[in-house]
């Protein structure tokens, strides 16, 4: 399984949320900082931290000058890095009288593998309505996810 690499440290928490970083401190990153992206692009991708990292500074960089991902990526950086390695955007599906959450996207509805959902101000990595990232954000609306059925 490719997602071995970036949830090796995985804890489990709680039934909808992982402490997961992604491969973060493995990689010799301390402190905190606004990287949501990159953690969920390498757990998502099951590729190292260093890796996602590394790739999508260049796009940030290469779209609006910024080097950076410790302060969060500008949006239109990481559509282009995730189309560009067959990511696929999805609006969130609909419900009757409420908004969707990570904890709809599992394996009994149809979204088999890891998705990249977007929420608001930031993305997690989910996986059969389980959230893997640093912090719990099972309980922020969904507006939308990207998926690879390549992976």
């Amino acid at each position: 399984m490719a997602n071995l690499v970036s949830t090796r440290n995985a804890v489990a928490v709680g039934n909808g949320f992982i402490f997961a970083d992604g491969g973060r401190a493995d990689a010799g990153y301390k402190g905190k900082t606004g990287d949501c992206v990159v953690r969920a692009v390498a757990i998502a991708a099951g590729i190292d931290y260093k890796t996602a990292y590394k790739d999508l500074a260049a796009e940030n960089a290469k779209l609006t000058g910024v080097k950076s991902c410790r302060r969060g990526i500008y949006r239109a950086s990481y559509e282009a890095y995730l189309k560009r390695h067959g990511w696929v955007w999805y609006s969130a599906p609909k419900f009757d009288g409420r908004k969707a959450y990570a904890s709809d996207f599992t394996e009994a509805e149809g979204y088999n593998g890891f998705i990249i959902a977007r929420m608001a101000k930031h993305l997690a990595a989910v996986r059969d309505g389980v959230v893997y990232d640093t912090y719990d954000s099972s309980h922020k609306m969904v507006y939308g996810y990207f998926a690879n059925l390549a992976i």
